[in-house]
This record gives C-alpha cells, sequence and structure tokens, in this order.
C-alpha cells in the first residue's frame, strides 16, 4: 500500500485512548500521595476520593483528545525535512532535517497491543533524548514510514523484509534463547538494582521516621526496643533481603525487557526486535555505530554469556542519557559475539600493546574509598561511643573494598592496534569498548601540576556516541599516544557516520 507523507497525517483514532492513558498515569502519579492520605481519612473522604478520580479520568479524556487533534506530521520533500506540529495551549513546530536522523524505533506497549497500534520513535544525531514520538499508528504504516525516515543509506528491502508475512521467513542472524536470559539476569546488573533497592529501603524509614513524628509516637519507647545488637541484624537482613530482590529485580528486568530477543540481517544493516510486554524494533547501520562494549563478570564468564552495548551519535553533553539510549544485545554466546563484531566493526578487534595505569592510582582509589570512610566512621565513634559495637564492620569493609581496588586496577587497561583502541575496565563487571581511530571527535589531555614531576595524567577520548576517559598513566606516553590518533583522523579516508 502506497502512503502519502507529504501530505500532514493524524494518528490512528485509537490515538485518543493512548494518549490518554499516558494523561492518567501521569496525573495519578503526581497526585498518588494525596489519594492515598484522603482514601485512609474516612467515609467521608472516600467521597472526595471518588470524584478526585472521577476528575482525573476525565482530565486524562479531554486531554488525550486534544492532544490526538492537535497533533500532525508529514514529510517536506523540498526542504527534506519531516515535520511534526503539536501542543494544546502552547503549539510545537519540529522539523528535523531527514539526514539528520539518527534512529527510527517502532515499539508496543500493553495498552497498545490491546488497541493494535504501534508507536513510531525518531532520534536525531544532535539530541540525548527521543525527538519525536508517535503514539499510535498501524503496524504497515509505521514500517513505511520509517523506510521513508531513513530512506537515506538504506536498502529499499529492509522494510520489505520486514512485513508480517515476510517475517516468519527471515531467519534471525542470532535469536538469544529464554535460557540465556535467564541466566543474564541473575549474573548481571547487581550494582544498579542494589542502589535502585537501598534508595527504596532508605526513603520506607525515612518515610517510617516522618510518620512517627507526625502522630507523635515516643521516640523513646522506639529506641529501647531497637538497640544495638538488634539493629545489627536488622541491618544484616535488610542487606539479605535487599540481594535477593536484587536478584528477582534483574531478572524480571530482563525477561521482559529482552524476551524473544532476535538480531536480523537486513541488507547492511541489523534488525534488533525484543520485548515481552513492550516490544521494540530498532535498526543498527555499522557506518552509524561509534563505540561497542562487550561486558562480562565470572559467572557470565562461566556461563559463556557476554552484553553488548552498541553507541551511536548523541548528545556529548549528556552521558547518563546517552548510557541510556545505548542499544545492548544480552545473552550472546563467545561465536556471536564474534559475529556481532565482525559485522560492526569489520573484523574482531586484536589487542596490541597495552597502556597499564600507574601505581598512584592504586593509591588514590584506596585513599578515597577506604581512608576516608574508615575516620569519617572513626570520627562518629569518638562523638557516639554508643556505636562502637559496629567496629567489626569496618575490616569486612576494608577487606571488601581493597580487593575490589586491586582486581579494578589490575583489569583497567589501554590496548593499541593500528585500526582500535580498546579501552578495558572493571572489577566484578569487566566491560571491554572497541574504538576505531576514524571515529574520535576529539582528545584532551589532562595533568595537575602537582603531577608533572611524577609525569602521569589523563587522556579523554570523545566520540559522537561517548567518551572514554583512561589514567592515571605515563603522560608522556599519553601525548605521543594522542598525536598519532590526531594524525590519524586528518589522513584517513573512512568517515565516522
Amino acid at each position: 500500500m502506497k502512503h502519502d507523507f507529504s501530505r500532514p497525517q493524524r494518528q490512528s483514532l485509537l490515538g485518543i485512548l493512548v494518549m490518554s492513558a499516558d494523561s492518567l498515569q501521569s496525573t495519578v502519579r503526581a497526585l498518588f500521595p494525596i489519594l492515598i492520605i484522603t482514601l485512609l481519612k474516612g467515609e467521608t473522604s472516600k467521597i472526595y476520593f471518588i470524584i478526585a478520580v472521577a476528575a482525573a479520568l476525565a482530565f486524562a479524556l479531554i486531554t488525550g483528545y486534544l492532544k490526538f487533534r492537535n497533533f500532525s506530521f508529514f514529510v517536506d520533500e523540498e526542504n527534506e525535512e519531516f515535520v511534526v506540529r503539536k501542543g494544546i495551549l502552547s503549539k510545537t513546530r519540529i522539523a528535523i532535517p531527514l539526514n539528520k536522523i539518527q534512529q527510527v524505533n517502532i515499539s508496543q506497549n500493553l495498552v497498545q497491543k490491546l488497541l493494535k497500534v504501534h508507536a513510531l520513535e525518531v532520534d536525531t544525531a544532535g539530541s540525548s533524548k527521543t525527538e519525536v514520538t508517535i503514539k499510535a499508528i498501524t503496524e504497515s504504516f509505521a514500517l513505511a514510514l520509517k523506510m521513508r525516515l531513513l530512506a537515506e543509506g538504506l536498502l529499499s528491502n529492509i522494510v520489505s523484509q520486514d512485513t508480517s508475512e515476510n517475517r516468519q521467513a527471515t531467519v534471525p542472524f542470532i535469536s538469544v534463547s529464554l535460557m540465556s536470559l535467564l541466566k543474564t539476569g541473575v549474573t548481571s546488573n547487581y550494582i544498579r538494582s542494589f542502589g535502585i533497592l537501598l534508595a527504596f529501603f532508605l526513603s520506607t524509614f525515612q518515610h517510617l521516621d516522618d510518620y512517627f513524628t507526625y502522630t507523635g509516637t515516643d521516640s523513646g519507647i522506639i529506641d529501647d526496643y531497637f538497640n544495638t545488637t538488634f539493629l545489627l541484624r536488622f541491618i544484616a537482613f535488610i542487606v539479605l533481603l535487599i540481594l535477593v530482590l536484587t536478584l528477582l529485580v534483574n531478572l524480571g528486568r530482563t525477561v521482559l525487557r529482552f524476551y524473544d530477543f532476535k538480531v536480523t540481517k537486513q541488507g547492511n544493516a541489523l534488525l534488533l526486535s525484543h520485548g515481552l510486554i513492550t516490544t521494540r524494533n530498532t535498526i543498527i547501520r555499522p557506518e552509524k555505530v561509534q563505540t561497542v562494549t562487550v561486558g562480562r563478570n565470572f559467572f557470565q564468564k562461566k556461563f559463556n554469556i557476554n552484553d553488548l552495548k552498541i553507541s551511536q551519535a548523541s548528545d556529548m553533553e549528556h552521558s547518563r542519557e546517552r548510557q541510556k539510549m545505548a542499544m545492548e544485545i544480552p545473552g550472546v554466546n563467545e561465536a556471536e559475539k564474534d559475529a556481532l563484531l565482525t559485522f560492526l566493526l569489520g573484523e574482531v578487534p586484536e589487542r596490541g600493546f597495552a597502556v597499564k595505569p600507574n601505581f598512584r592510582k592504586l593509591v588514590f582509589q584506596v585513599f578515597k574509598t577506604i581512608l576516608i570512610p574508615a575516620g569519617l566512621f572513626y570520627c562518629y565513634v569518638l562523638l557516639s561511643p554508643q556505636t562502637a559495637e559496629m567496629w567489626p564492620v569496618v575490616p569486612v569493609y576494608v577487606l571488601f573494598v581493597g580487593i575490589l581496588i586491586y582486581v579494578g586496577f589490575r583489569n583497567n587497561r589501554l590496548f593499541i592496534s593500528p585500526e582500535f583502541i580498546i579501552y578495558q575496565r572493571g572489577a566484578w563487571d569487566v566491560d571491554t569498548t572497541f574504538v576505531a581511530p576514524h571515529k574520535i571527535q576529539g582528545i584532551t589531555l589532562h595533568q595537575f601540576f602537582w603531577q608533572e614531576m611524577s609525569d602521569v595524567g589523563t587522556i579523554k577520548i570523545y566520540t559522537a556516541g561517548g567518551a572514554v576517559s583512561f589514567g592515571l598513566a605515563n603522560f608522556t606516553q599519553l601525548k605521543k599516544l594522542a598525536n598519532y590518533w590526531l594524525y590519524r583522523v586528518e589522513t584517513d579516508e573512512k568517515g565516522w557516520m
């Protein structure tokens, strides 16, 4: 079916429901604490609760309708731009040059699955977030628009191979099994999930403290009950609970996000499709890839699985947003990893000679993460002698952190070969990032005045997909490497995009 994208288009009529659901979700999140307090206050307040819920539903429906009505998009063929108009009170016109479009993703959440519509997201090379999202269009329309927006540099058979009729006949380049996802779920992302859950429990305790203060509960009774021994056991229980929940959260997140993960070759590009509740389709073109990172830990090595992160061009000022935008391929074995590296980088990079960090880096890490925290804890014990029973925690902390610092120092290396820069780091999760010299956008060298006598410093290599920072290392050697890489950038005929 032919689609005329040169004329202003609206979303599917079902987009009213999709946008209303988004508005309702935002409203409930904003008013959730007030609604809960109102509900718990008594029978009279329940009437106000029902009124508030009805008002939120009405507001969501009206907002969804207005968003649908005022949203339109088309391709300006004359200026070669993708134009989107949106807004309720404040109208916005977004014009994206077609040659700036970095990625077009098709996704589908639970509401969209029920309504049988898809969302289309447009990312540009100069933005750290999704530039435009079309919430509700049919699958055939989304695929046709995706081909039109990515027409430059793509083969025309990309979408024709991705239609519903041909999808079953397409043989996946790589297919990640459910067992591989389960292995990945129980062996990765410990620190991030642990931090999130720890923040949740700390926030919960803070709310309990505020509740006791608000209700006038005698804090003396609580202090007598929560003695130091009980507190230590309670902390140990909470830590154990967080560890168990971390495994469960990682497992659930991995399966939900990456279920039925398939990588399919389509011309000179890869199509990534995955998701259980929210499905997502993403195209990767090798010439757009800036960095590739392979990560694994001890357990993943035993299970023969790797996690890949692929970064394309994005705003260089927002590193956290850039990390979120990186495309992940979980649970691939060694053969699949090598096949992906060959397709994306042209070959499996070989490690050349190694640049090692100076031992001062190890000393600085010990000072920052062991000596300072231990010193602060000692001062706290002097001010509060009743906490002296917690001293056994200190040697455990010192031993654990010391091992991590030493292993991380041993793994921290910069490998140099004629075709690639390979940056390795990490203590438990060891990540290896591959950068081709012709992708370099800039290099900075940094040295504090007190480091001049010891001739150590730091180098930072910028690409359009992120930066690689390495140090403390021999500063004279780093300057020679920087000059060599800048020479390669000037003389290499390969483009960075």
